[in-house]
């Protein structure tokens, strides 16, 4: 059985990068992002790579949205076995580890 990436982010630069490399590894994909269009265009691109995918259009800085969204996932794309956590808001310059909680909520 195929395993199955959630790329956020994933309709320019890394994420549609990590989202490429993962359908030649053979992954099912979920794959967000703000932009239908954009997100449309990848799953064309996907499916010509032989990959099963799934696209969910929303902003991952808006918590109810992605809840939604998450939820509207098919039985066959629920079982997520890799996070490419790609897309939000960094409203910090400070290392990870040495940064405030407080500034992942968006």
């Amino acid at each position: 059985m195929k395993k199955t990436a959630l790329v956020t982010g994933a309709t320019s630069g890394i994420g549609k990068a990590t989202a490429i490399k993962l359908a030649r590894l053979n992954y099912r994909l979920v794959i967000t992002g703000r932009r239908a269009d954009r997100l449309e265009v990848l799953s064309k691109e996907l499916d010509k790579l032989g990959a099963p995918n799934y696209l969910l259009c929303f902003d991952i800085r808006n918590r109810q949205a992605t809840t939604d969204a998450i939820e509207r996932l098919p039985e066959d794309f629920q079982k997520i076995d890799v996070l490419v956590n790609n897309a939000g808001l960094a409203s910090t310059a400070e290392p990870i580890q040495s940064g405030d909680w407080n500034d992942w909520e968006a």
